[in-house]
Order: structure tokens, then C-alpha cells, then sequence
């Protein structure tokens, strides 16, 4: 017979210890760091958003509660033609990038695993990994010789521009939304002799929606903010909001720029919460 000592001491008998799972929340500081966070991130905007209804001209001293500076902010040609150029511009981004996003993501999880597959996300996702500045010098560099060659000139270069820089953030949500879809009904759906196109259409493509709503809503959101690549893309006339609120503070922060910010602020709020809610749904 086997030693009880011996058989205590076992290591296959022994219980097995219990990993200790710490809970972050409960760490020594963790709630002063995350309110630093939340003030040091919200509180600019905060302040932004009540000047812009200051009745003075002052961004420091306030004397009343007014819109003025949001009518004459509306009222104002350049600044209602620097949205007119944002939308024109995200809206041609987005239904770009929306469109060569949804195919790689098709590509990419609708097939067996294949050699160099890493590769492959690594080129998708490029602007995500490298500073955008690299990008806007090197797209800039390549529309440069384009002109060269071509002579042609406007404002589709700064739409593709950010059409290629987007891709990333459409496809992110896409490919996160296939890679939970299972072949169930696809197969089934084949199995009944449908074409593959009538498979795509009637069972993948409405399947797949939520996932390339995100996908659009988030290239919008990315497209509408640019700085560094419209500024160094667009050309005459291609003045973007971002890049007219940029020219607007070198010369003196005032009421109606915050009025102008507080309006970009408030749209791209509501673009993040309906993706949000969008993902939401998408997850049950």
C-alpha cells in the first residue's frame, strides 16, 4: 500500500491553487488616476462648449448666456463652405472605404488560411501602425508625381486620400462581424441551388449590415476630423472644417470658433453613440 504521507504530498492529488485574480478597481489609486483621466480629457471640452455661449467676445470672461455666436457662425460663408467640403469629402471616404473594406474582409474570412495571411492584415491595417504624418508625406509625394504626369488638378486627390486612410476603421468592424457569422446559412442557402450571388444578397449582405454600418459610421467620423492629411493634401478651395477652425485660432480664439467646434463636437458625439448602438445590436 502507498504511504498517506506520500500520497498527500502528490502533486496529482493535491488540490490545485487557485490563481488570484486581482480586480483593477480595487488597486490603491486606480479610482484618483481614472478621474484625472476623465478630468484631464473632458474638462478642456467642457469649458469650449460653455464660452461658446458667452455673450462676450472674451474665451475668459464670461457676462451672460447667449447664441449669438452659434447665428453668426451659421451665417458665416466660409464656414458653411468648409462643411459643404467636409461632407463632400467623408461622404466620398466613407463609401470608398466602406466598399474595398467589405471585399477584403470577405477575403480574408471567407477562405481557408492561406500563406502570407499576417502579411496581408499588416498591409490593411498600415495606417493604423504608422504615424499619420508618414502618410499624408507619402501620399502627398505620390499625388505630386501623378499631377506631374497627368496635369490634373481638384479636390478628388484629398477625397481618395482620405478614402485609402480610412479603409482600416471600416474594416476592423466588418471583418469583427464576419468572424462571428457562421456558414450555416450560407451552406444551407447552397444546398437549396441558389447562386453564389443570390447567397450573397439575400443571406451574407443583410447579415453582414450592422457590421458595415459601424464600418461607415467610423470612417465618416475619421474622414470629417482630419487635420494632418488635408492639410497637406488639399489644394485652393479645399478648405475642410478642421482645417478652417486651425486657420481661425492663429489668429485669435473667439466665441464663434468655439460655437463651430462645439457643433463638430456634438456630431461626432452623436455618430460615436449610434455606432455604438449599432455594435450593441450587432452583439445580440
Amino acid at each position: 500500500m502507498a504511504d498517506p504521507a506520500t500520497a498527500v504530498a502528490s502533486p496529482r492529488s493535491a488540490p490545485r491553487r487557485r490563481r488570484m485574480v486581482r480586480d483593477l478597481k480595487a488597486m490603491p489609486g486606480f479610482t484618483a488616476m481614472a478621474w484625472i483621466t476623465i478630468v484631464a480629457l473632458y474638462l478642456p471640452i467642457m469649458v469650449l462648449v460653455a464660452f461658446s455661449f458667452n455673450e462676450n467676445r472674451s474665451v475668459v470672461l464670461w457676462t451672460g448666456f447667449s447664441l449669438d455666436w452659434y447665428a453668426k457662425a451659421l451665417e458665416n460663408d466660409g464656414i458653411r463652405n468648409a462643411a459643404w467640403v467636409s461632407v463632400k469629402v467623408a461622404l466620398f471616404a466613407t463609401v470608398i472605404s466602406t466598399i474595398v473594406a467589405t471585399m477584403a474582409a470577405l477575403a480574408t474570412t471567407r477562405t481557408r488560411k492561406f500563406t502570407g495571411q499576417g502579411l496581408v492584415y499588416g498591409i490593411i491595417n498600415q495606417p493604423l501602425m504608422i504615424p499619420e504624418i508618414v502618410t499624408a508625406i507619402a501620399t502627398l509625394s505620390l499625388f505630386a508625381l501623378v499631377k506631374k504626369l497627368t496635369g490634373l488638378n481638384g479636390i478628388g486627390y484629398l477625397m481618395m486620400a482620405h478614402a485609402a486612410f480610412c479603409i482600416p476603421f471600416a474594416y476592423m468592424p466588418i471583418r469583427a462581424r464576419l468572424e462571428t457569422m457562421t456558414l450555416t446559412l450560407e451552406q444551407a442557402a447552397a444546398d437549396l441551388y441558389a447562386p453564389p450571388f443570390k447567397v450573397f444578397t439575400l443571406v451574407t449582405l443583410p447579415l453582414l449590415g450592422p457590421g458595415i454600418v459601424s464600418g461607415a459610421m467610423l470612417a465618416f467620423v475619421v474622414s470629417l476630423d482630419d487635420v494632418i492629411i488635408t492639410l497637406l493634401i488639399a489644394g485652393p478651395g479645399e478648405t475642410t472644417l478642421p482645417i478652417y477652425i486651425l486657420g481661425a485660432i492663429r489668429r485669435g480664439i473667439t466665441p464663434e470658433i468655439n460655437a463651430v467646434s462645439t457643433i463638430l463636437v456634438a456630431v461626432s458625439v452623436l455618430l460615436v453613440m449610434l455606432l455604438f448602438f449599432v455594435q450593441r445590436r450587432m452583439q445580440r
